[in-house]
Formats: C-alpha cells, structure tokens, sequence
C-alpha cells in the first residue's frame, strides 16, 4: 500500500486487492464509493452476481467470488494494470475525481452534479493542467463548434463550474487568463479541500483488518 506523510494513501496506479469475505453488501458499495479512484480496486469475496455487477458499474475494476483461483487472480489484476495505459477513466485534481463515465465530478463521495458542458470543460482543461485554453479553442472541443456562438457561453459555463466548485472548497481551481481563455492551477493550496480530510472507509477497513487472526485466504487451484 502506498501511504501519504500523514498515514493515508497516496494517488498512485497501484492495483489493490481486498478480501471484503467479512463486509455486508452496503459496506463494499461503500468501499468503491469513497476510494478515489475505485478503477484500481479488485474485490474478492463477492458472492451475488448482481452485487458484483453493481459494483463493476460503479467503477469497481473488478469483483470476484471467494472461489477464484490464483492463477485467475494473477490474470485479472495484470488486466487491470494493462488498462491504465489506456484512456482513463478517472483524473484525480486534488481532493477532486473526475469520472469520465458518469461525466461528473465528486469530492468526498459527494458527487457535484456538473452539467455536461461543465464537465466536458473542466477535462479538457486537465488535459494541460496550468496552460492557457482560449474560448477560440474550447468550442471545438468541448462545444463541437468551428464558430462563435453569439452569447457568451463559455463564460457562463465557466461560471456556473466555479460556483459549484466553491461548495466544496475549489473555487480557484478553474483560473482566468487576461488574454482570454481559462487554465486549470497547478498550485496546490487551490486544488486540496481546506479541512484535513477524514480517513477513508477504505483505510479504515485495511487498518482494521490488521487485528484479524491470519488465516489461509485462497486455495491455488493448480496445487
């Protein structure tokens, strides 16, 4: 596991794996609902089959039954790790995660409910974090058109992203350029919530964890 200064995890593109064999069902959603971002998470010991399909849509990467083998194990997190090479599905700004399939944003499992528009300008501006995006160049990009409209869409947008990232301490995240356009800070005061974070649900759990008498977890089915 990878671990920040104070004792919680870093953002890293680690796969972790968790055995969840002793967790209700509503405590494994909430495992995937907090950790940010749950695409590196491989759960094991999710017996229903429509569970782990509500996990996987959640963004879980994977949810297997106590059964699986060591050798299916090894299989399904080498795929996982293979698949953050590809376009990704989450960014992590700060205290924020961007979720590109549900196309919205959220901060402490609070999710921001961000207009498409707005979400389509706050990852496109991710794309370059602390470069200057001119309106000239988010139209084709995130409004899909070769010509300026005549309101100020941009702007309004650009408004309406910013007040929702007030509410949860991000207001500065999304700066102005005098020579027109926008750029996402790289400082990162502007980019972290101001209280300190609380441990989350899956930190708990592992710390938790520890206390439990070792026992043998999987059975390799090639022994």
């Amino acid at each position: 596991m990878c671990r920040r200064d104070d004792g919680r995890r870093a953002d890293c593109r680690h796969v972790l794996l968790i055995d969840t064999r002793r967790l209700e069902s509503e405590a494994r959603l909430g495992l995937v609902e907090t950790d940010p971002p749950a695409w590196r998470l491989l759960m094991i010991g999710v017996d229903e089959p429509a569970e782990r399909a509500r996990l996987l849509t959640l963004g879980c990467a994977d949810a297997m039954s106590a059964e699986v083998g060591l050798r299916e194990l090894e299989a399904r997190a080498r795929r996982v790790d293979e698949m953050f090479g590809m376009l990704p599905r989450w960014r992590t700004l700060g205290a924020l995660t961007l979720d590109l399939f549900h196309r919205d944003g959220r901060h402490s499992g609070r999710w921001l409910g961000l207009h498409p528009r707005e979400f389509g300008l706050l990852w496109r501006l991710a794309d370059t974090p602390g470069v200057k995006v001119s309106c000239k160049a988010l139209l084709p990009d995130v409004w899909r058109l070769s010509h300026g409209p005549e309101t100020n869409s941009v702007e309004l947008h650009v408004s309406r992203l910013r007040t929702k990232l007030a509410a949860v301490g991000c207001a500065d995240l999304v700066l102005t350029d005098p020579r027109d356009g926008y750029c996402l800070s790289e400082e990162e005061p502007f980019m972290l919530a101001v209280e300190k974070p609380a441990n989350e649900a899956l930190d708990s759990y592992l710390n938790a964890s520890q206390n439990w008498p070792e026992t043998a977890v999987f059975e390799d089915e090639e022994r």
